[in-house]
């Protein structure tokens, strides 16, 4: 018998993605001999991107282009509803995504000569969109702060989204550049239980670090919206006001939520998870995410996707608008500045005459 070698990461399994041609889970070899595998490490490695600039247009999102440094996120987050990209590497949305990462590390080069494109339209950016922008590696890798470095440079409006405490590292630049209106961050608050936090998100910080993260943030004069998300029925969603609450306490001036999402091999993900995890309520859960999406585990249709339809959808959005409305805290807030923009002038570029 295989004995795990999984403790610390999110995912239970590492099924082949829909690309793969092979599988990648352990195999039994009728020897039926213990066997002690050794922990799963993270490996990186490098893509040189030929653009970074990422554009949708998704009427559920505020923003219609983003960046992200790197692919895979170590937080290890199990319902990241993003696992299922890695399957177009050719890897797994399960343990691959959490622990064979690409980093890239010419981005910050390359979105100097996206932003300097002649034919380029300024609007805000979104930073951390799909994979967390400030996840352990950046600690070394240095790609998101050297990406910020050139948005500062171009004053380009920025929306970040993060768990992580690295961002605190970045308040040289993030501070000044909200002082000019050209930022706000989005830290991500799912439960204030520790436990279930460090089994739901096994490398992120705990939820009392992004509450210190929010404060540090905030004292700096950087406005920090508390994204309460997701929410998970039958298992977080009695924590909703708390949350809230707790965002408002450490400094966050506005607030959103999205119910949890299951795309494609995040669902069986989440499945074996909740089976190892909370066997005894993933009847429940299940039921309840069903129910908000036709009978189906996750229902893709935009305006729906984000948050459900139905009697429990509802019932956690009113929920929500009563405790902001209380609070005090904002759903929409005033829009980045883009009147800022500006070219640097770059090498080979001709002077202008006195």
């Amino acid at each position: 018998m295989i004995t795990s070698n999984i403790r610390g990461r999110g995912a239970t399994t590492n099924a082949a993605g829909r690309f793969e041609q092979f599988d990648t889970v352990p195999y039994d070899d009728g020897w039926d001999l213990e066997e002690d595998l050794p922990p799963l490490r993270t490996d990186v490695r490098d893509e040189f991107a030929r653009s970074l600039i990422t554009y949708n247009r998704s009427p559920d999102l505020p923003f219609d282009r983003s960046i992200n440094p790197y692919r895979g996120c170590e937080h290890g987050c199990v319902y990241c509803f993003a696992r299922p990209t890695h399957a177009y590497l050719g890897l797994s949305p399960g343990l691959d995504f959490e622990t064979r990462l690409i980093a890239r590390p010419n981005a910050a080069d390359t979105l100097r000569k996206e932003l300097s494109a002649k034919g380029y339209k300024v609007a805000p950016i979104a930073l951390g969109t799909n994979t967390d922008p400030y996840q352990p590696i950046e600690k070394t890798r240095l790609i998101t702060r050297d990406c910020l470095a050139v948005l500062q440079e171009f004053n380009h409006p920025i929306g970040i989204v993060t768990k992580g405490t690295l961002i605190e590292r970045d308040l040289d630049i993030l501070a000044p550049m909200a002082r000019k209106g050209l930022v706000r961050v989005g830290i991500s608050l799912t439960t204030l239980d520790a436990d279930l936090s460090r089994r739901m998100e096994p490398r992120a910080p705990s939820p009392q670090r992004r509450l210190a993260i929010i404060r540090r943030l905030t004292q700096a004069g950087v406005p920090v919206r508390v994204m309460t998300s997701p929410v998970v029925p039958g298992l977080t969603d009695h924590e909703l006001e708390q949350l809230l609450e707790a965002g408002k306490e450490a400094g966050a001036d506005a607030a959103s939520w999205i119910m949890l999402r299951l795309p494609r091999e995040v669902s069986a993900l989440w499945q074996d998870w909740l089976q190892e995890h909370a066997p005894e309520r993933t009847e429940k859960i299940m039921s309840k995410l069903r129910e908000m999406h036709g009978g189906r585990d996750y229902d893709p249709r935009w305006g729906h996707r984000m948050r459900g339809e139905g009697e429990y959808a509802e019932l956690i959005g009113k929920r929500f608008k009563l405790a902001v409305k209380r609070l005090g805290l904002e759903t929409k807030t005033s829009k980045l500045r883009c009147d800022l923009f500006e070219r640097p002038t770059q090498v080979g570029d001709q002077l202008s005459l006195l």
